[in-house]
């Protein structure tokens, strides 16, 4: 319900006192206007206002009531997306920290983690808008396709570490799609930080600052807000993703294009395809549209900050991990406890 007693005040203000209104006849209206009776010592201008300015009075009043009470609105909307944010970051936070050490325990498994991703991710169809990462390669039918030889440890991994992400969780489960996107996250930063401690002679702590310096960690906000994917409720087609390891360059160029992506992308996510990097650059190398993007990152990696490397294949992860989903952002909130004042002790 709109309130309008506060146009009171503004009309009020438009009209003289009681004690000066006489005689309203010696001043004839006129069209357009509101005449009353007024005293003589007040002029023509001061007898008379016109409708519309009472118009615009109560049509400012009305806004302005009804601006005060939509702010409330506002403000209680505001509250209640920055608890949802909180409540989001703070299970990404526990995602990433299970992942991590899981990681940790198994950095033989890095790049089976990479190529599960990215095989999650192509089976993406452009033309149909359908597959994608929604986690559909968790399916036995999927996994055990010749293109996913080699990564159902990695799948495996991943899911006991889903139980320990599940156990504790208060906006429900994490879907495979997430999760395994984080995980492929997690890889990332692991052989960064594996890189930076090779730079500083095997040294830890050495290499941990210099990462925390010179790395690309602020780089992954855009892919940390794509929280929200939702899974495949069955496997995607076949023959959507070529065998890696028995691709041409052509036939790769042909899958990164047919999902919107052409040869720098490829070559910046080299470490996605087949087990070994080296192996994977040698082989594109060969090819002249991709070669300058191979030896771009190849120098980039030799450099202290690795700027270039780092902030292109992040770049191209974040764009890749999202193709064909609707990213729900209020997935893992959940409603906050209401507190009963009545059992509050004094």
């Amino acid at each position: 319900m709109v309130s309008f007693a506060s146009t009171f005040p503004s009309l009020v203000s438009l009209v003289p006192s009681l004690s000066s209104i006489t005689n309203a006849s010696r001043y004839p209206p006129q069209p357009g206007m509101i005449c009353c009776k007024f005293g003589p010592e007040l002029n023509s201008e001061d007898r008379c206002f016109r409708r519309r300015d009472v118009l615009h009075s109560i049509g400012a009043a009305v806004g302005m009531d009804l601006i005060a009470r939509s702010s409330s609105f506002i403000e209680v909307a505001n509250a209640a997306d920055l608890i949802q944010r909180r409540q989001r970051s703070e299970f990404q936070s526990k995602i990433k920290g299970i992942l991590y050490e899981a990681i940790k325990g198994n950095p033989d498994i890095v790049p089976s983690i990479l190529s599960l991703a990215l095989n999650d991710i192509m089976t993406y169809d452009k033309a149909t808008k359908s597959g994608g990462p929604n986690g559909s390669i968790r399916f036995s039918s999927e996994i055990s396709r010749t293109e996913n030889k080699g990564l159902a440890a990695a799948l495996s991994l991943l899911e006991e570490s889903k139980k320990e992400i599940d156990s504790d969780s208060k906006g429900g489960p994490i879907s495979y799609a997430d999760l395994i996107q984080l995980a492929a996250q997690s890889a990332v930063k692991s052989t960064f930080l594996a890189s930076a401690i090779r730079k500083c002679g095997g040294n830890v702590e050495k290499g941990s600052l210099l990462y925390s310096a010179y790395g690309s960690n602020g780089q992954w906000g855009l892919f940390d807000r794509q929280f929200g994917r939702s899974d495949a409720q069955e496997p995607d087609p076949e023959g959507r993703v070529p065998q890696w390891d028995k691709a041409s360059v052509q036939e790769m160029k042909d899958k990164f294009k047919a999902v919107g992506f052409g040869p720098r992308q490829l070559a910046v996510m080299s470490a996605f395809i087949g087990p070994d990097q080296d192996a994977t650059e040698a082989l594109l190398a060969s090819d002249p549209e991709v070669l300058p993007w191979v030896q771009k990152y190849q120098r980039s990696r030799e450099t202290v900050s690795r700027t270039d490397y780092e902030v292109d294949l992040i770049t191209t992860l974040t764009k890749l991990s999202c193709l064909g989903q609707q990213i729900n952002y209020e997935a893992y909130s959940y409603p906050v406890q209401k507190i009963d004042v009545t059992k509050l002790k004094l």
